[in-house]
């Protein structure tokens, strides 16, 4: 029991886009002397900010942010990668006093580290994960995803259809080993998990108060830069595979190839960001122990507050 609670103890805060979760954690980690860990896939990499809604460094406030705007953009990441330096973060941000905090949207991100996901070397092969991409060129992402629900339907109802990376990667070791990604991660579980958590995850009773938030967000993008930095992708798509795959980037192409108009694609991308939070939604809702704060009928910033404060304590 006394090495349960010697665990170090982590805040994490989660839920949809346009929820207010950088403010939160801003105003957490001024609270209680806090650092913050980027959870946000997207926002790992350097020059994308305005479509990964990166938060800015008057945004930051002055706290230190770890994992944000550190990569470039042609480089992948894996969440294996992600979870050794997340958590050689908190250790050090642990050691110096202070209170981890992680922040995003990235349910993949949060669960795998907080629950301590041990990611076993995986053998690759880079001409069979070529094919399979020529594959999803020439017959669309539908036909993997297929494929991916035939060998493993547990962990393809887990995966986006559209998300080529993790379908690729579990036909990928399929084919190789024999051995199905679900049962993989189910063996990567470890009883106890690594960290005490609270994780706090921020939303909108009201769906329609949801959208309507996240309309705005897209509309400010706009009025920030984003097609020039939507642009950017575009001309680099070949070498920026993650983020011309990225909603916020992807829904432009269109526009850039000369097939479709700018208000178009700008609603096109309103409509994938809404169903991106319902994604999100789904995700958060799966894990158990959230608390969840409803930012469009109360002071969600006063009760997290309250919740940390409780955590601590115990």
């Amino acid at each position: 029991m006394d090495a349960l609670c010697e665990r170090p103890r982590v805040v994490a805060v989660g839920g949809p886009t346009a929820t207010g979760k950088t403010a939160l954690a801003v105003t957490l980690a001024k609270t209680f002397d806090g650092e913050i860990i980027n959870a946000d896939s997207m926002q790992i990499y350097r020059t994308l900010s305005i479509g990964t809604a990166k938060p800015t460094l008057q945004e930051q406030a002055g706290i230190p942010h770890h994992l944000l705007d550190f990569l470039p953009p042609e480089a992948p990441y894996s969440v294996a990668e992600y979870t050794a330096v997340a958590s050689a973060k908190i250790a050090e941000i642990t050691a110096r006093g202070r209170l981890p905090l992680m922040v995003g949207g990235t349910g993949l991100y949060i669960t795998s580290l907080l629950q301590g996901i041990r990611f076993a070397p995986e053998p690759s092969d880079p001409a069979l994960r070529q094919a399979l991409q020529q594959q999803a060129q020439q017959h669309g992402p539908d036909a993997l995803y297929a494929r991916l629900q035939a060998v493993d339907p547990a962990y393809a109802a887990k995966v986006h259809p559209h998300n080529l990376t993790r379908v690729i990667r579990a036909l990928e070791l399929y084919a190789l080993t024999g051995r199905k990604m679900s049962e993989q991660q189910k063996q990567a579980r470890p009883e106890t998990p690594p960290y005490r958590a609270l994780c706090l995850c921020l939303t909108c009773r009201d769906r329609a108060a949801l959208y309507a938030r996240i309309d705005r967000r897209v509309d400010r993008m706009m009025a920030d830069g984003l097609l020039a930095e939507a642009e950017q992708v575009w001309q680099n798509r070949e070498r920026y595979r993650t983020a011309a795959q990225a909603i916020g980037y992807k829904e432009f192409f269109p526009y850039f190839a000369g097939q479709q108009t700018l208000p178009a694609c700008v609603a096109a991308l309103k409509q994938a960001t809404r169903n991106y939070a319902k994604r999100q939604l789904t995700w958060f809702r799966r894990q158990p122990d959230v608390l969840w704060l409803y930012v469009d009928e109360e002071n969600a910033a006063e009760r997290a507050c309250r919740a940390v404060q409780a955590f601590l304590q115990t």
